[in-house]
């Protein structure tokens, strides 16, 4: 099998179901920061340690199907495998990890900047990715229906990317970098 179409050559790309649409859709804007996510995930747990990575997979398998979502017109959703409509990690199982990982990290006494050590401003890379994609997704929400749960996986994905990112620093032994505002005169 060719990796090469050429159907988009010309800056038309094909969603599920055969609809063709510009390359600056704003379901493939959607679909395409997903995408960026993941692999950026990829590089995330290059930079943790097992203990902390241990998810990376099964978010990135859940994002592989949030694509698929993505890249499906409203009135394609029924031709959707089902196996694509169902997340590996869930809502809830994403939110204990939240409380687990926020309980390795010391309590919050500022803002925290992104930084620390290789995998805690990595995390903090993708949770700033992770929210352009939730934006991008409410965008094409506002001009087509897209399945809520996407929303919601992707706004609880952001707090775990940064509860991940404060516990990367912690079990490294690095502290947070904290927001000191500047003074005034």
């Amino acid at each position: 099998m060719k990796i090469y179409t050429r159907t988009g050559d010309e800056g038309i790309s094909g969603l599920f179901g055969g609809e063709r649409v510009p390359k600056d859709h704003l379901r493939l804007a959607a679909y395409g920061t997903v995408d960026e996510l993941n692999s950026l995930l990829g590089v995330l747990g290059l930079h943790l340690p097992p203990d902390l990575a241990g998810h990376i997979q099964a978010v990135q398998h859940d994002l592989f199907s949030l694509g698929a979502m993505l890249a499906t017109p409203p009135q394609c959703a029924g031709l959707l495998d089902q196996r694509l409509t169902r997340h590996t990690w869930s809502i809830a199982e994403m939110e204990a990890d939240i409380d687990r990982l926020t309980a390795l990290a010391p309590p919050m006494t500022a803002f925290v900047l992104p930084g620390g050590c290789q995998g805690s401003a990595y995390a903090h890379w993708a949770r700033t990715v992770c929210r352009r994609a939730e934006r991008d997704v409410v965008s094409l929400g506002a001009a087509e229906t897209v399945p809520a749960d996407v929303l919601i996986y992707l706004n609880r994905l952001s707090d775990w990317l940064f509860s991940l990112a404060r516990a990367a620093n912690a079990v490294a032994g690095v502290e947070d970098v904290k927001w000191i505002p500047r003074q005034q005169g």
